[in-house]
């Protein structure tokens, strides 16, 4: 306690000081307009630098977390999309088709997922997964990113899984130009990330650039609808029999990292019956 009063008189000039100044600011800014506008002014964008500083904090922080639910929600938005489509296709002036089409893709089970290693620069790409059986992911589940496709789940253990990415030669996606129901498949070819081909298309498909290429559902792997890219270039294949289409990919495999696991609850019916078929 002496050595606090001792420190306070020994500086009692300069604490003197200082809270004259603070008075002499406090009847400054209080009792003169100019003043007190100025230093409202100030204060105010000081303030706001700060709550700007502070929001983008919080923002980054939450950043993963609006991802995962703006992936959901394209996801969701797609399905409605699709069924949509078909139901308007063969809509008849029949007020219960339309309704019908609430109930679509409710047989799909979606698993959340990491992405903890990926490739791009080899022929055959792979994409390891943090979630394995114990989650219930198994073989020949659909892989999609926030933007479109990703690839298909291969080989699965305990706690990880193993997915060939699209970019991979092994992979073969069917698929559809969105609007004319004219379908081939997905395929990548090796070179650059961002781009792959659509074959066998009929030569007689009316497509133009621009167009949106989907899932055609066809496969038991992912449902009609899911995003995949937009074409870029329209040419004739080797044998001049069909059409060759370069796909701007929609996923941006260069930041993978959330991803989403689908499969119809009927996958495994449907599989068996077109095995016992192929045996």
């Amino acid at each position: 306690m002496r050595n606090l009063l001792n420190f306070l008189i020994k500086y009692n000039s300069w604490f003197l000081f200082l809270l004259l100044e603070v008075a002499c600011f406090v009847l400054l800014f209080r009792f003169n307009y100019y003043q007190g506008s100025v230093l409202f002014t100030s204060a105010n964008r000081f303030a706001g630098k700060i709550y700007e500083w502070v929001g983008s904090i919080h923002s980054y922080f939450y950043l993963r977390t609006a991802n995962e639910e703006l992936m959901d929600r394209n996801l969701f938005l797609e399905r409605k999309v699709e069924a949509l489509t078909k139901t308007l296709s063969g809509l008849q002036h029949d007020s219960a088709q339309v309704n019908a089409c609430d109930s679509a893709w409710t047989d799909v089970r979606i698993i959340k997922a990491r992405v903890i290693n990926n490739t791009l620069n080899r022929l055959d790409n792979y994409m390891t997964l943090d979630k394995g059986s114990v989650d219930g992911v198994r073989n020949d589940m659909g892989v999609v990113s926030i933007e479109g496709v990703a690839g298909i789940v291969c080989l699965v253990s305990p706690h990880y899984a193993l997915a060939i990415s699209v970019l991979n030669r092994k992979s073969n996606i069917n698929c559809k130009v969105q609007g004319t129901g004219y379908f081939g498949y997905l395929k990548w070819d090796g070179g650059d990330s961002r781009y792959a081909y659509v074959r066998d298309l009929p030569r007689y498909a009316e497509v133009a650039l621009g167009d949106t290429v989907v899932t055609n559902g066809y496969s038991s792997v992912f449902p009609a609808g899911i995003m995949i890219g937009r074409i870029v270039d329209i040419s004739d294949s080797d044998d001049g029999l069909s059409h060759l289409l370069r796909v701007e990919l929609a996923t941006d495999f260069g930041k993978l990292n959330d991803v989403r696991l689908i499969v119809p609850q009927s996958q495994e019916e449907r599989t068996g019956l077109e095995r016992n078929v192929k045996e």
